[in-house]
């Protein structure tokens, strides 16, 4: 099982479909498009600053632990079918989403309460997810790093009206915040091992050169790892050098 990590607009959903094709894998998304609670959660973002703003010290975002549960049932739901198969590829997967709750209950968003709450639900998927699973974690984490530059730009460049700072100029600080917690979380994390990819140093949605970059280190990992066999790598090596050509 591989899962792929990273910010908002760092490329995930892009990436995880260009390696499932190349392997011939199944993808599992990020549950986005079809998710009714994530534009509730931005616009009560906003109400939310605007109280504390105005002196509410306590108020939160009323949708906050109903989004982060809409998540983690998704997720998990998606891990159970990506776990019967090898080398399936999941854009988001639940060992990021405790951060997302940490990071909110931080803020104000949620209470302590939700988050122990939410804390315990995690807990047994995760305990859940071993009897699925010989062992719970991925075989490997791959983790997408960009700057908040990258990141303004993509995000701005797909166009969702409730992500952008025009919408909510409060985002600005959510979002340096969220690469904060990001840097914090790629240090703690230890589950299985960890590919860094400089999203700002390789443009793999633009440029194929970058692209292939990008899928040769991905590759040879899981050669490393014994996932990937030498002369499947070499083939599939060769066959995207002649399509750049």
């Amino acid at each position: 099982m591989i899962t792929i990590a990273g910010v908002i607009g760092s490329g995930k959903s892009t990436l995880t479909n260009l390696l499932a094709t190349e392997l011939g894998t199944k993808p599992f998304f990020e549950p986005v498009a079809d998710n009714p609670v994530l534009p509730l959660f931005y616009k009560g973002n906003e109400i939310a600053n605007k109280k504390r703003a105005a002196g509410d010290k306590d108020a939160t975002n009323p949708y906050t632990y109903l989004l982060q549960t809409f998540f983690l049932n998704r997720r998990f739901q998606m891990m159970k079918q990506a776990a019967q198969g090898e080398n399936n590829i999941l854009d988001r997967s639940i060992y990021e989403d405790a951060m997302f709750m940490k990071m909110n209950t931080d803020l104000g968003n949620a209470t302590a309460l939700e988050y122990q709450i939410y804390q315990e639900l995690l807990a047994e998927m995760l305990n859940e997810l071993k009897h699925i699973k010989q062992d719970k974690s991925p075989d490997l984490m791959i983790l997408i790093k960009v700057s908040y530059t990258t990141m303004i730009k993509r995000i701005q460049k797909r166009g969702r009206t409730y992500e952008q700072l025009s919408t909510d100029p409060g985002l600005v600080a959510y979002y340096k915040r969220l690469l904060r917690y990001y840097d914090a979380w790629e240090k703690a994390y230890n589950l299985s091992p960890l590919l860094i990819i400089d999203g700002d140093r390789y443009d793999f949605v633009e440029n194929p050169n970058d692209r292939n970059t990008v899928l040769n280190l991905i590759e040879q990992e899981l050669v490393n790892l014994g996932k990937l066999k030498p002369d499947r790598f070499a083939q599939l090596k060769q066959q995207r050098s002649l399509t750049t050509k």
